[in-house]
């Protein structure tokens, strides 16, 4: 069948405003969105900016909107966005990230609020017996959350970012509670300062926006929702 790709085009050093430019592609409803991507990249435009890699879903690269949606063009199906013959298939650039070359965006603020929460295992005490044992029932309490691929999808899809982009994100707060929940982990004083904070997890207004789109299955929104609890644990023991 063919398709419409309309692409939003931006280079910052050349274009005053971001515009859209279209391409017409023969595409099998099977394949995937990045396939006809590449089709256009290597036989219609060789200026085209996007990034990929892997492209199974695994490195989180090609994270883009596509027809309003956040999500990976790797596990796009060209079927999912486009019924018909001659159908239209609207892509764009993540949120809330400048554009640094039409679907590639700068991700540094996504990830200086990823490192702000301290992503990793924090734990001083000895270790009695060459490693920390944990049960499989205590993995299962965070179990989805070390699926994340920082593809930064989420944190594009969130509505409370377009009114408040010093909000720490959805990302940064599910890896925040990956290592709360973890039975090993001692580092919740470390963290508190950055998530109960007034942009930390408080703005989370629960439109399930970052789990509707996360294309690894993780429940954003619920894991948010237990690290402001964890929080308000914390301050009642300490009334």
């Amino acid at each position: 069948m063919k398709i419409i790709l309309k692409i939003q085009r931006f280079n910052p050093e050349t274009d005053s405003a971001p515009r859209f430019q279209e391409y017409s592609v023969e595409a099998d409803p099977n394949e995937r969105l990045l396939d006809a991507l590449m089709t256009v990249k290597r036989f219609q435009d060789g200026s085209l900016g996007f990034r990929k890699s892997c492209a199974h879903g695994v490195c989180g690269s090609d994270a883009m909107r596509i027809n309003g949606k956040d999500a990976l063009a790797c596990k796009t199906l060209i079927k999912e966005v486009a019924t018909r013959d001659g159908d239209t298939v609207t892509i764009e650039p993540l949120r809330y990230l400048p554009v640094q070359r039409d679907l590639i965006v700068d991700q540094d603020a996504f990830f200086e609020k990823y490192r702000a929460v301290k992503p990793y295992l924090i734990n001083d005490e000895p270790v009695a017996a060459k490693e920390r044992i944990q049960s499989r029932e205590q993995r299962m309490q965070f179990d989805d959350t070390t699926n994340c691929i920082l593809c930064a999808s989420c944190y594009s899809a969130c509505p409370v970012l377009s009114e408040n982009r010093a909000f720490l994100g959805p990302a940064a707060i599910a890896q925040a509670f990956r290592f709360l929940a973890d039975s090993r982990d001692r580092g919740f004083e470390a963290r508190l300062p950055v998530l109960d904070d007034p942009d930390g997890v408080w703005p989370c207004e629960n439109h399930f926006k970052c789990t509707q789109c996360c294309p690894r299955s993780i429940l954003i929104t619920k894991r948010i929702n237990q690290t402001k609890k964890m929080i308000e644990k914390h301050k009642k023991g300490q009334a």
